[in-house]
């Protein structure tokens, strides 16, 4: 079992037991991470269904210069971190409009080599790569059928 998952990205789904399952896989293995959810300014109703759902409000923390704002589950250290194991953070921002809609978000190792293998199957970057804070890096491809999807690549340790 892990002690640690790096990171998961989600955009903020359109009911609360999507979010409770994807989410609760962290807390399922008694390991502690970041969870991030990225929520528009639309979709607050949705986020506060969620928090309706597990009887808690997920705190919201600004990151300065950056449209995004991070939320936990339990209780945090100064960084931000879970303190309890079973417990997760995670962030949000603002939606592109060009994306629109909640998408699949799949972890890579490596973000230029995810693109390229991407591209060589016929797959198409909607979005280049850009840096969440200190925390990883996403993009959203398109893939050959013409689904929309995202990658996110954690960056430091691992």
């Amino acid at each position: 079992m892990r002690d640690s998952i790096d990171g998961e990205a989600n955009d903020v789904p359109l009911v609360p037991e999507d979010y409770i399952h994807r989410v609760g896989r962290t807390a399922r293995a008694e390991a502690t991470g970041d969870a991030f959810t990225f929520v528009a300014p639309d979709e607050e109703s949705d986020l506060r269904r969620i928090e309706a759902a597990i009887k808690k409000r997920l705190p919201r923390i600004t990151v300065p210069d950056f449209d995004y704002n991070f939320v936990q589950t339990g209780p945090t250290d100064d960084t931000g971190m879970p303190t309890e194991m079973g417990y997760i953070g995670g962030g949000m921002f603002q939606r592109d409009p060009d994306i629109g809609r909640p998408i699949i978000t799949i972890e890579v190792d490596d973000m230029d080599s995810a693109i390229a293998a991407i591209a060589a199957n016929g797959g198409t970057t909607v979005r280049e790569p850009q840096p969440v804070g200190d925390m990883g890096v996403a993009a959203y491809f398109s893939d050959s059928e013409g689904n929309l999807m995202g990658l996110w690549q954690s960056l430091g340790s691992s």
